[in-house]
């Protein structure tokens, strides 16, 4: 664990798989660390303990990203516990279940674009407001979590998904460019075919032995993988990095 103090973080989403790397990683690299869980008090709890163990400011807050008296929760018991927002992780998200187009319902629809697409602005807006200069900020910088998918499609799997990471990959862009002058760089990463639990939780767990051969490097990444480069586009080394979008998929 490095001794540099870089200020407070948000990481959306981070009890488990991508999350909770991205939130281990960022304490272990000088970031005092909030998170939400939707539901897993127990993963939570693992993930709050092992930062602890380390001697990393954390707090875990149990939060719906879908609803935004939630999401201002989160922000107001972060700010009050850590301090001056520096840096926001939006990895919340969920597929809406593995589905054809023609089977999708509904209500699981309109709750995956709640989560993945409105969640992620929300949670954006809310750090403009703590982070940009022009409103008296310090800076800062988002890394949003996409997904290869955008640009893939997942047909006859989860297309409702992929569309929903196209709308997060449009709003990076549009939002870096509309708050660059104002000390906030805005990004995302787009991982493949990653490791988690995630296959296994949607009735899939085959998938990771099914698609690992149409990679070029063979193989899943790992969470670990993810995690480095949204602290490499956090860091001062991505200083003139921003609008852009990181895809770390092994090639595919």
């Amino acid at each position: 664990m490095t001794n540099v103090n870089r200020g407070a973080a948000i990481v959306t989403g981070g009890s488990r798989g991508i999350g909770a790397a991205i939130v281990k990683l960022l304490g272990a690299n000088g970031y005092s660390v909030a998170f939400n869980y939707a539901s897993d008090e127990a993963a939570a709890r693992g993930v709050l303990d092992h930062l602890t163990r380390a001697g990393v400011r954390t707090v875990a807050i149990q939060a719906d990203i879908s609803r935004e008296a939630d999401i201002l929760r989160l922000f107001e018991i972060a700010g009050r516990e850590l301090g001056p927002l520096r840096a926001l992780v939006n990895n919340a998200a969920i597929t809406g279940g593995v589905a054809r187009v023609e089977q999708i319902d509904a209500a699981k629809l309109a709750n995956m674009l709640a989560v993945n697409v409105a969640g992620t602005m929300l949670c954006s807006r809310e750090a403009v407001r703590r982070m940009s200069t022009r409103r008296g900020g310090s800076g800062g910088a988002i890394v949003n979590i996409s997904s290869i998918a955008a640009r893939t499609g997942s047909p006859g799997e989860w297309a409702h998904y992929a569309a929903s990471k196209g709308a997060v990959d449009t709003f990076t862009i549009g939002l870096a460019r509309e708050v660059a002058a104002e000390g906030i760089r805005v990004n995302a990463v787009a991982p493949g075919l990653v490791d988690t639990g995630l296959h296994a939780a949607n009735g899939e767990p085959e998938r990771l032995a099914r698609l690992s051969p149409t990679i070029p490097m063979q193989r899943a990444g790992t969470p670990d993988e993810i995690a480095q480069g949204v602290l490499w586009l956090l860091s001062d080394a991505a200083s003139y990095v921003t609008g852009t979008i990181l895809e770390i998929g092994g090639g595919r």
